[in-house]
């Protein structure tokens, strides 16, 4: 555990997404970030942050997460306060972290040390809680399923591509859960096949770090670097199914074209459509959200567009989430020790 007292310059924001963009290194990070997820704790420890405040409520006991034993691990100091505290330490730059409280200068704000029994208590919690939790998210999945089936039959509003789709494969990226092992267990696969690098929203992000370019980026335009969108990449903004596109407005801003895409869902959805609908001939994701606990952390109740998206597409898709868990990194590193399993799920992309 992460020693205290610790004074630094704050970095604060409500949105852990636009605020992992702009991290440096030693910043105290000021969150209101309820059931910190595993993008948002391997971005603060990318950034190697000194300590980390919450004002939101660290674990809720409803989402069952390892992610923050993470950040406990490596020795983060991480402390809970009220939420009604953000306001007063966005505006205080430089503060004192201690074990019970934090002295802004001109005040003092109790708050509570975030521990591995902390922790254990809201793990515990939300395992008790998980069968009416599944249940909610099921009957959710189901209303919404029903409501929006008639439009997933219909095909996609036309769009105008630079990009060549038909005939191809396509890896689709996403930050989602173990998104950056996985994509490096890919490496053969890309290199022998070449396929169109789609990067959802950060999924554009998370290709430039594994030294690749993303060919497209598809998203509502809100969690992807500038550095990225000036990667070259064609832009695809996912708008609502009225043509409204808020995504657009920051893209016009930057100076940079896009085409609009009007459909449902979430902007994954909207990517794996858009490849299926283009002819390509086996769409390969990673990073994808795919469960429960996937969509909570995101904050939604159910993943009815999502499951119809796999229904429709299913045939041409290969999902490689957790494929780095079958073909560990000492593994892969060793070209005769992948063998024929490595070389017969490669086939199966081809």
């Amino acid at each position: 555990m992460g020693l205290l007292p610790i004074t630094g310059i704050t970095e604060s924001d409500r949105s852990t997404k636009r605020l992992l963009q702009r991290l440096g290194p030693g910043r105290i990070v000021v969150l209101a970030h309820d059931d910190l997820d595993e993008l948002a704790v391997r971005g603060l420890l990318q950034a190697r942050v000194s300590a980390v405040v919450n004002t939101g409520r660290t674990m809720t006991g409803t989402i069952a997460s390892r992610a923050v034993l993470e950040l406990l691990e490596a020795g983060t100091p991480l402390v809970e306060t009220s939420p009604d505290a953000f306001e007063l330490l966005q505006t205080s730059r430089t503060i004192t972290v201690t074990d019970d409280g934090i002295n802004t200068g001109t005040s003092w704000v109790p708050c509570r040390r975030f521990t591995r029994q902390s922790w254990l208590a809201g793990y515990r919690a939300a395992q008790a809680s998980e069968p009416k939790q599944l249940a909610g998210f099921i009957e959710n999945t189901l209303k919404y399923a029903a409501e929006e089936k008639e439009q997933l039959l219909e095909p996609l509003p036309p769009v105008t591509l630079r990009t060549e789709l038909p005939g191809r494969h396509a890896l689709v990226v996403v930050r989602g859960s173990g998104y950056r092992e996985d994509f490096a267990a890919l490496k053969r696969y890309i290199r022998r096949v070449r396929p169109v690098l789609i990067g959802v929203d950060g999924g554009a992000d998370a290709i430039l770090e594994a030294g690749y370019n993303p060919d497209m980026i598809i998203g509502d335009m809100d969690s992807v670097s500038d550095f990225a969108l000036f990667s070259g990449a064609e832009l695809i903004v996912h708008s609502y199914r009225n043509g409204v596109a808020p995504g657009m407005e920051r893209l016009r801003w930057l100076g940079l074209a896009a085409a609009s895409l009007p459909t449902g869902g979430t902007s994954e959805d909207a990517a794996l459509l858009l490849a299926y609908e283009q002819g390509c001939e086996q769409i390969v994701t990673v990073g994808l959200h795919s469960h429960m606990q996937d969509f909570m952390e995101k904050g939604r109740k159910g993943m009815g567009s999502t499951w119809l998206v796999r229904m429709k597409i299913g045939s041409r898709l290969v999902d490689a989430r957790g494929i780095s868990r079958l073909y560990p990194a000492t593994e892969r590193r060793k070209p005769a020790s992948l063998g024929a399993a490595w070389l017969s799920f490669v086939r199966f992309l081809h």
